[in-house]
């Protein structure tokens, strides 16, 4: 296994030149690839994605991927690092198009987002504050409150209040980031959120667990 190679997970769900741009731009050995056995030889993961849970979970397991990320993160406790629909994939299901069930690493829900009365728009776009609960080490050295780029329609749901490490406001307070272990999942996009991104994504990157 190699010490310093991370493997961007490539399912046919976007986004990724842009997530490799910015592990590169920090000197990272990082490579986006669907190939088995060089995810097995690559010592952290990142999920990344866009788009639709469904299509999402019918692609990983087209690819034969579902099992292995399981093996790899949940059995060998490589770090992982899911980013936008990669951390809705990590719940337990999904009610986009009715109901889907995720990887189930974690016991959580991914929901439309719903407002009474407020006329907020959907999907949430842009800049917003995020609100850090608590102590995950991805977070070292940003402050409280900095603010992160969003681009979604459903947001992720979940009663373990030990694994929420941040919040945001849109409407409510929605589950903007968590960690459990060796799995740390952000629904903003750092790759596309400046200095602080990059920081965050530094910090992935020097994680030893």
């Amino acid at each position: 296994m190699s010490n310093n190679q991370i493997a961007i997970i490539d399912y046919n769900m976007g986004n990724l030149r842009s997530v490799q741009k910015a592990f590169k731009k920090l000197g990272s050995n990082a490579i986006i690839t669907n190939n088995i056995d060089t995810i097995k030889d690559s010592s952290k993961i990142v999920l990344p994605g866009v788009g639709s849970f469904k299509d999402a979970m019918k692609h990983l397991e087209e690819l034969n991927l579902i099992e292995l990320l399981n093996n790899e993160v949940l059995s060998k406790k490589k770090p992982f690092l899911g980013i936008c629909l990669g951390m809705q994939l990590i719940a337990s299901k999904s009610y986009e198009n009715g109901e889907t069930d995720g990887l189930q690493w974690i016991d959580a829900e991914v929901v439309k987002f719903e407002f009474n009365g407020q006329k907020l728009k959907v999907p949430h776009v842009g800049w917003n504050n995020v609100n850090i609960k608590g102590y995950n080490p991805l977070y070292e050295g940003i402050e409280d409150n900095s603010d992160f780029y969003f681009v979604h329609s459903y947001h992720f749901k979940t009663e373990d209040e030990n694994i929420i490490s941040s919040i945001t406001d849109y409407g409510f307070d929605f589950v903007s980031s968590v960690q459990k272990d060796n799995i740390f999942a952000f629904q903003f996009h750092p790759e596309k959120s400046q200095t602080v991104g990059l920081k965050l994504i530094e910090n992935f990157i020097n994680f030893v667990g």
